[in-house]
Parts: structure tokens; C-alpha cells; sequence
């Protein structure tokens, strides 16, 4: 029998998606809930699983194509059915029946030894490219031990499982908003690989070479789909773009990169041109902006411009109000670097953002305002009796915030590697729609890159967002039990609350600034939650 399979909704409020590669090719065998197709839609990048367990009949969409909800994109011959359609047509070769028996009927398994699939029992969690990587490396994804958070798999795994030998430390840090400005802070963030710690904004970690015309030569580079986009309409070989960042060891090319290189690629033929009909040499000429390239323009679109949406909504719906404050970490400071060496034992990496989010929940609880959100229609108040924290991550493709759900039933260790896993995926862009949404109250980290303060934008119908600064070594008067003050250098971390003013007074939002800087001042408060 013949299944077709229509391109489901991947999500709230999406209509459409782009079709951005095939991960089987027509006659591939495969099983329930396999990845068939990578589809970016203007919120994630998701993976579409196969409906049934069957062989690839036909794929009915091209890769690049933007395709609308509810359209056939894959048909498959479905296992132990007739395919009564079919007559006449020649039948896919069968896996083995040794196989099949093995298999049928189980998500996960398959019937070729080729296939990377997870089953129940036994997931495992891998990017889509790490996936083609192993698939084009001949390598069972089950036997390759990742050393990402959770286990996760890194490209950095398969390319020492294809050498024979262990993952090597070649993986950045697992992305994911952490707090600068102190030292273990930034050890943190740096983690085994010795890279400096990434932000919670998009800033380029490594030295960015200056504009010209040498093209880069590389095997495989990283980029995010829009990007390869972009490579392709400007007719540039995106391997022969010079990196400005690395991921996973491997070359990373952003937009930015892509267009600064055809630009450069057309001024030097420019200069060629014009040293032609000068008479001089070829090459010589220095390159200058060509006339009326002052400027560009771009589609606005996907996430920006959901995000750009979002957050017009939130600032016309919602009156804003920001409240600033600042609280001594330094009992905070010791405690995780205490903690540290327990976290890494169990291979979890512990910042300080489990800790935050455990003092947040905790002030949530003793000012319901704050997790609460009005119902405009019904003009209503909703008082919301769970506690799913999201945090906001800054990604190639714009802001994402990554959801964890009932963060009042979990510690700091399994806080902190859920958190890293989401932040990693939404950086990946594999999490799902379901991952980032349900939130009722946001945490975003503006220290990553130095700042203090700011006015933070509230995650719409949220009441509030908390914004956290860099951690820095400042003076304070300290007070002794005899009543003696003295300056100290002090750890003192920033805080900025917005909050909607419709809903909630300047005196609750400062109680509940308050209420989060005593459980951060006093860190052993965090084992009564």
C-alpha cells in the first residue's frame, strides 16, 4: 500500500516551511518515527519522522523549496501492506527478513545496518548534520559515546569515532547564557576546551580577518541554512568563504562573512576591469566600493521578523516598567565553586543560572503577580500554579527562548543540564516548537559581554522579565557581628525587572526584586525549595 505523507504543523501559528534537506534518498528503507526531512519554518529548524515502517516510494518536494502546510511531500510502500497502486511498477529490493523480524513494528529500529536510528531504550541525541556526518562515515550512531550535555553527540565524536580513536576536546563550550565578569564565571564558560565564554548575544569569538578577496579552502563548513541562502544567491562557494567563528571544531560562516566576500569578490573584478582598460596589470589596482553599493537590503523575514513582531506587540500591549538593583553574590560565588567539582563528576557543567532560576521560582512563589498574566479577552487575571522558566538565547537567526517546564520540581544539577541541552539545540537549531513555548516568566543573561543594566523586553503576555548583569569585584562597607564596618572587595551582580504596570504596582515589583536578592545573598535559603 502507498502512505502519503502531507507536511504536518510543526507549530503554533505555522503555515509553512522550507523543505531544507532530505535525510533518505527513493528506496531507502526506513522505520516509524525516523528523520526523513530537516524543515525550517520562521521559528526552529525540526526534524519530520516517517508515519510508518516502509521503503521511500517518492519524494515529491525539491530541497530550497518553501512549502505550505497540509502539501504531499514523501510517499512510501508501506511494509506487509500490497501496493496495489504499484502494478507493474518494479518492486524496491528487500531488507533482510532476518532483519525485518527484528524490527518491524519498533521506532527506532531498521533494517539496514546504515541507518542511525534511536529506540526507547536506548536514544540518541545528535544534531541532523552530526547524523550526515556519521551516515556519509559509515558509522552507527548507538556506538559512538558524545560528549555533549546528556550525552549528546557533537560532530567532534564522529569525526574521532571515523579516526578510530576517543572524541577529542575539539567542541566549543555548550552554548548557553552564563555570567561574566568573574573569574569562575569565565571558567565556566571556557569548560575543558579553553575557549572563551560565549554570550548571550551573538558576538564572534574568535579574530575576524580583514575584508579581501583570498578565498578560504575547506572540505565542509557550518552555516545556517538562511546563510547558505544567501551564499547561493550571490553566487559564492560558501567553502571558499573565510571563517569568522568556530563550531565543533569545524569552520563556521555567518551572513555577514558571505556578504563581505562578494562584495569583495566584485570590487577586485572591478578593479580587474578597470586596470584592463588602463593598461595595468591585473590585480594591482586597489579595490574600492563600487558606485551605489553604500548600502543593501535583505528580506524581512522568518525569525527576525517573528521576533521583530513579538516584540512590537509586547511594547504596545504591555506599559513597561524597570526596576534596577544590585546584590552581593560573594556567599554565591563560593557556593558554586564548591559545588563545581560534585557537577562535573556526574559531567554537568554548573553556572550560576540554575541558581538564579532557583531563587526566581522561589520569589514567584511568595509574589504570584509576577507568574500571573491577564486574559484580555475574558478580562480576566490568570494566577498559573506552575513554574516553567524560559530563557532567552541569542542564535544565528535571532533571539529564541528555550523553555524549562516546572523548574520548581527540579534541583540545580538537572536544571543545569536541561538548560544546557535547550540552549545548545536552539543554537542548532534542532529544538523543537514545543521547547519554546509555555513559559511564564523569562531570565536573560546581559553580562555575557559586559553589560549591567538594561531595560529588558517583556516575553508577551509574560508580567515580567529579569534581566541579569555581569558579576564584578567591586567595594562595599561590610558590617561585622561586633557592629565594625570595613570595605571589602565584594562579588555584586546586577539586576534589571520590567514588569507589565498593568498588572503589577512599582512596590511589587521591587518586593520581588527583593525577594530574589535574598535568596542570592544567602544561597543555603535555595535548600528549603
Amino acid at each position: 500500500m502507498v502512505r502519503e505523507f502531507e507536511l504536518p504543523d510543526v507549530g503554533e501559528g505555522v503555515a509553512e516551511g522550507e523543505l531544507v534537506s532530505w535525510l533518505v534518498e527513493q528506496g531507502d528503507a526506513v522505520s516509524e518515527d525516523q528523520p526523513v526531512a530537516e524543515v525550517e519554518t520562521d521559528k526552529a529548524l525540526v526534524e519530520i519522522p516517517s508515519p510508518v515502517n516502509g521503503t521511500v516510494r517518492e519524494l515529491h518536494v525539491e530541497e530550497g523549496a518553501v512549502v505550505p502546510v497540509g502539501t504531499v511531500i514523501i510517499s512510501f510502500n508501506v511494509d506487509g501492506e500490497d501496493d496495489l497502486e504499484a502494478e507493474g511498477e518494479p518492486e524496491p529490493e528487500p531488507a533482510d527478513e532476518g532483519t525485518d523480524e527484528a524490527t518491524a513494528g519498533r521506532p527506532g529500529a531498521t533494517g539496514t545496518e546504515d541507518d542511525q536510528l534511536e529506540t526507547p531504550d536506548d536514544r540518541v541525541f545528535a544534531p541532523p548534520r552530526v547524523r550526515r556526518m556519521a551516515r556519509e562515515e559509515g558509522l552507527d550512531l548507538s556506538s559512538i559515546e558524545g560528549s555533549g550535555p546528556g550525552g549528546r553527540l557533537t560532530a567532534a565524536d564522529v569525526r574521532a569515532a571515523a579516526r578510530g580513536g576517543p572524541a577529542r576536546d575539539e567542541q566549543a563550550p555548550v552554548a548557553e547564557p552564563t555570567l561574566a565578569g568573574d573569574s569562575s564565571a569565565a571558567d565556566a564558560a571556557a569548560g575543558e576546551s579553553g575557549q572563551p565564554a560565549e554570550s548571550s548575544s551573538p558576538v564572534e569569538t574568535t579574530t575576524e580577518p580583514q575584508a579581501g578577496t583570498d578565498a578560504a579552502d575547506r572540505e565542509t563548513t557550518l552555516a545556517a541554512p538562511a546563510t547558505r541562502r544567501i551564499a547561493q544567491e550571490e553566487g559564492v562557494d560558501i567553502d571558499a568563504v573565510p571563517a569568522t567563528e568556530e563550531r565543533d571544531g569545524e569552520a563556521f560562516v555567518t551572513p555577514e562573512a558571505v556578504r563581505e566576500y562578494a562584495d569583495a569578490q566584485r570590487q577586485a573584478q572591478e578593479a580587474d576591469r578597470e586596470a584592463i582598460a588602463a593598461g595595468d596589470p591585473v590585480g594591482t589596482t586597489e579595490a574600492e566600493f563600487a558606485p551605489g553599493k553604500r548600502e543593501r537590503r535583505e528580506p524581512f523575514r522568518g525569525v527576525r521578523k517573528t521576533i521583530a513582531d513579538a516584540m512590537v506587540e509586547s511594547k504596545y500591549s504591555a506599559p513597561h516598567v524597570t526596576h534596577h538593583d544590585e546584590v552581593d553574590v560573594t556567599a554565591l560565588v563560593a557556593t558554586r565553586e564548591e559545588l563545581k567539582p560534585r557537577a562535573e563528576e556526574q559531567g554537568i557543567r554548573l553556572t550560576y543560572m540554575p541558581f538564579i532560576m532557583k531563587a526566581v521560582v522561589a520569589a514567584l512563589q511568595e509574589h504570584p503577580e509576577m507568574n500571573a498574566v491577564i486574559d484580555e479577552d475574558a478580562e480576566e487575571i490568570v494566577y498559573r500554579d506552575y513554574y516553567n522558566i524560559g530563557v532567552a538565547t541569542a542564535t544565528d537567526v535571532g533571539l529564541m527562548v528555550p523553555v524549562l517546564e516546572d523548574a520548581d520540581e527540579k534541583g540545580l544539577l538537572q536544571l543545569s543540564s536541561e538548560m544546557n541541552e535547550l540552549v545548545q539545540k536552539a543554537r542548532e537549531r534542532t529544538i523543537s516548537p514545543d521547547e519554546l513555548q509555555g513559559s511564564t516568566f523569562t531570565i536573560t543573561n546581559v553580562g555575557g559581554i559586559g553589560g549591567e543594566y538594561a531595560t529588558p523586553v517583556i516575553n508577551y503576555p509574560e508580567a515580567g522579565i529579569l534581566a541579569i548583569g555581569e558579576i564584578k569585584r567591586k567595594p562595599r562597607v561590610v558590617t561585622d557581628d561586633e557592629g565594625t564596618e570595613s570595605i571589602e572587595p565584594r562579588s555584586v551582580l546586577t539586576l534589571s525587572l520590567s514588569f507589565d504596570h498593568r498588572l503589577i504596582d512599582g512596590a511589587v515589583g521591587a518586593q520581588f526584586t527583593n525577594t530574589v536578592m535574598e535568596y542570592l545573598e544567602n544561597p543555603s535559603l535555595l535548600l528549603l525549595e
